[in-house]
């Protein structure tokens, strides 16, 4: 059988060994060869044509994001996860490495204890990621490795015929993972500065890196976008992304829509879970909710998109040409949950017409502007 051939690049001897131990305990992995830096491991890529790399953020010679610029100029489609610390430094790195075309990434575990609960924990992060980003095993190709074809871009498309539209949308939801901080910067810069619908955004990330990621669309957007804190009201063009750890709901007091978060139990391994997001929208803004699931791994958005979908709200997907996962989209499009199925460059046009049915447009300010 033909197993995924992984690339570890660190210059931290007990991180290669961990990394080692935990991935090669999966039968469906092989440890093809280690680096202590970048220069080695661009050496090394050639030789041993790995299907996925992990790569340390920071090392002596060549560091991770100068190392990902190479791996990228030489090998575009050669899948990257970075393995960042769980810190505002490592944060800011790890963005940079995913605007910079890095798959995805999994943070080192810190105070677990124990190397047994160490390694536990790397293995239950880092192994489905890995899977998820090989392209030959996600689709189920175990033959000899060779040139991979490029997937076509769509157009947005419908999905089966619904009743017209005709209550107005009062809140988009998106949802998002693997792939996720470049498609939302995306999508949510390239909605008009009048876009006059409060946005909640789940995206699966850890304390930390959610408020960095709030910061740095902010930047990038005429919307204003900002880390979900407890009791903040809904307003009208602005964006709230749940925070690392935490389950963000919607919540009505008197006439004001309020932001709630909670630390129950995780929902498909996550927190925030979009899932937990959604209900609280359907609940409360029924068929008024527009519901829009990105690119990402496993099926977070699913069943929160059916209970949308069953008070009569509208959720659109993101194809499966343009996700770099398509697990979380794939799960309601295949369910048959999905109204509009688009590319990326075509989620925010959609969202916009959908959004712009028997409103009148309004003038915005950004916040703080």
């Amino acid at each position: 059988m033909r197993k995924i051939r992984v690339l570890i690049v660190d210059d931290s001897t007990v991180i290669r060994m961990m990394l080692s131990n935990a991935l090669s305990s999966d039968a469906e992995i092989e440890v093809a060869s280690v680096a202590a830096n970048g220069k080695i491991a661009l050496a090394k890529i050639p030789q041993l044509n790995p299907d996925v790399i992990t790569l340390d953020m920071e090392m002596p010679e060549m560091d991770g994001i100068t190392t990902l610029t190479e791996i990228r100029k030489l090998y575009p489609k050669l899948p990257v996860i970075m393995f960042s610390t769980l810190t505002q430094r490592g944060a800011e790195a790890t963005l940079d490495a995913l605007s910079r075309g890095a798959n995805d990434y999994v943070t080192k575990p810190a105070n677990v204890g124990s190397v047994t609960v160490a390694m536990q924990s790397v293995r239950d992060e880092l192994v489905p990621k890995i899977k998820a980003n090989c392209n030959w095993y996600t689709k189920g190709s175990f033959a000899s490795p060779g040139p991979k074809p490029t997937r076509p871009t769509t157009q947005s498309r419908p999905m089966p015929a619904r009743p017209a539209r005709s209550a107005p949308i009062d809140i988009v939801a998106i949802g998002s993972s693997t792939g996720g901080p470049n498609a939302l910067s995306a999508v949510l810069s390239a909605l008009p500065a009048d876009f006059s619908i409060p946005i909640v955004i789940s995206q699966h990330m850890p304390p930390i890196f959610t408020k960095h990621l709030a910061d740095r669309l902010n930047q990038q957007c005429s919307l204003t976008v900002r880390e979900g804190v407890a009791g903040d009201e809904l307003l009208p063009g602005t964006v709230t992304i749940a925070p690392g750890d935490f389950h963000m709901v919607v919540e009505r007091k008197g006439t004001q829509m309020l932001i709630g978060l909670n630390k129950g139990t995780p929902e498909n391994s996550c927190r925030p879970a979009v899932d937990v997001m959604l209900r609280s929208v359907a609940q409360i803004y029924r068929q008024n909710a527009l519901v829009v699931i990105l690119t990402g791994m496993g099926q977070d958005g699913k069943s929160g998109s059916e209970l949308v979908r069953a008070m009569g709200g509208r959720v659109f997907a993101q194809d499966e040409a343009t996700s770099v996962v398509w697990g979380m989209p794939g799960a309601v499009v295949n369910a048959g949950l999905a109204d509009l199925v688009a590319p990326l460059t075509g989620i925010a046009q959609e969202v916009v017409r959908e959004c712009a049915a028997g409103r009148a447009p309004r003038t915005l300010q950004k916040i703080g502007s």
